[in-house]
């Protein structure tokens, strides 16, 4: 793709403060923007300086920030490989100056050496005592983005509080450089209230509408962890294709993404598995999809169906919110999706019972391998053959 200099840099570049505060829409070119901004910077020092890009996890900068700024670099042959320090996760730029990225997980760093530059991406998934240990060790600007999914503290303490904060909002009609197949898909959910407000216009949405709370970011699986399922959401070119394995341990159950992508053909899907530690691992799949399931069985993969029916999918939300939940922080894509999966909501901006047809993907493939895992304490008429089911699962796991 090509960088261009869009109206989201082109505003950005107009915040002087000491904090420069970004709240933004999906596809606003938030990131992209404000590091352009920080390699230009760089190469135009005449004394050299030290930026730092940090988010709340080193898969989730690895997956972000940090392959965008890489491609910007190569994009505009920027890059040079002997510059790049894979072990420090450094560049080194011919003016002396150095752009490092480091996860918030990591105390050391937080509390470590000061810097000239910052840049906090996704703030609101940073706690706010490490955000102000790495504020009081920047020396010029701090750059701070954010989905306005729900309030936390750039809104209550920081903007409209203090002198030194500029504050912009970003949305997707500030990045031409968006293909014009995302653009209509944004547009096309204008008469989804709570989406258009938060991700088309970059607004500050209401907290309450989640579908999950409270679930456990863990740093990897515990060796006593027992590998139970593996969920399949099926995709291709509008929606990924997700798998999840689900372990056991301690009493609750953990989430860990395997598998998070478009275009994805079947055989592609199945040698993934296939390709995997423990490949024969019962795999629970998309029902819709039966003749997928059959094509990724012809290749060897140990997969079944999902029961689903009328009030199914509400049913599964149930259980797994009766269920201690973790998840690892290396899935970024399904802890997205954990912290975005709303309820619809009526005119009125009240939340009705019915879950939004959004960031689903990776929830759909936990909930199918879920499903397959907790019994039912009492079966509804509807799924009576939900027993044959589970008998069925039971012999092949």
């Amino acid at each position: 793709m090509a960088y261009l200099l869009t109206t989201a840099t082109k505003k950005l570049l107009k915040l002087k403060g000491r904090i420069r505060a970004v709240s933004g829409g999906t596809s606003a070119g938030k990131t992209i923007s404000i590091l352009q901004i920080l390699i230009d910077d760089a190469q135009s020092d005449k004394i050299p300086t030290l930026s730092s890009v940090v988010s709340e996890s080193f898969p989730h900068l690895r997956k972000g920030a940090m392959r965008d700024f890489l491609s910007i670099m190569q994009e505009h042959g920027y890059f040079k490989e002997e510059r790049w320090s894979k072990t420090d996760k450094t560049y080194t730029f011919e003016s002396g100056s150095k752009i490092e990225f480091f996860s918030t997980d990591q105390p050391g760093k937080v509390r470590g050496p000061r810097r000239d530059r910052l840049f906090a991406n996704e703030g609101n998934n940073i706690h706010q005592e490490t955000f102000e240990q790495l504020l009081l060790r920047t020396k010029e600007y701090a750059f701070i983005d954010w989905n306005p999914v729900s309030e936390f503290y750039m809104y209550t303490d920081y903007i409209d509080r203090r002198k030194d904060v500029d504050f912009t909002i970003l949305t997707y009609k500030d990045n031409e450089a968006l293909d014009e197949s995302i653009v209509k898909e944004i547009e096309s959910r204008r008469n989804n209230k709570q989406f258009w407000q938060v991700y088309g216009l970059g607004l500050l949405g209401e907290a309450e509408g989640r579908i999950y709370t409270g679930w456990q970011i863990i740093d990897d699986i515990p060796h006593e962890a027992r590998l139970e399922r593996r969920g399949l959401d099926f995709g291709y070119s509008n929606d990924p294709t997700a798998i999840i394995d689900i372990y056991y341990y301690n009493g609750g159950y953990i989430f860990d993404e395997q598998l998070y992508q478009k275009g994805m053909s079947n055989k592609q899907i199945a040698d993934f598995i296939m390709s995997l530690e423990n490949r024969h691992t019962l795999v629970i799949a998309d029902s819709a999809e039966p003749k997928s399931i059959d094509e990724l069985k012809l290749y060897g993969v140990n997969v079944l169906p999902a029961n689903k029916g009328s009030g199914s999918i509400n049913q599964g939300i149930q259980r797994i919110q009766d269920q201690k939940i973790s998840i690892t922080k290396r899935s970024t894509n399904a802890i997205k999706e954990y912290r975005n999966y709303l309820w619809k909501t009526d005119k009125e901006g009240k939340p009705l019972n019915v879950p939004q047809d959004l960031f689903n993907h990776a929830g759909d493939a936990e909930r199918y391998a879920m499903e397959s895992l907790i019994a039912r304490e009492t079966v509804p008429s509807a799924y009576k053959p939900q027993a044959m089911v589970n008998r069925k699962y039971k012999r092949s796991s």
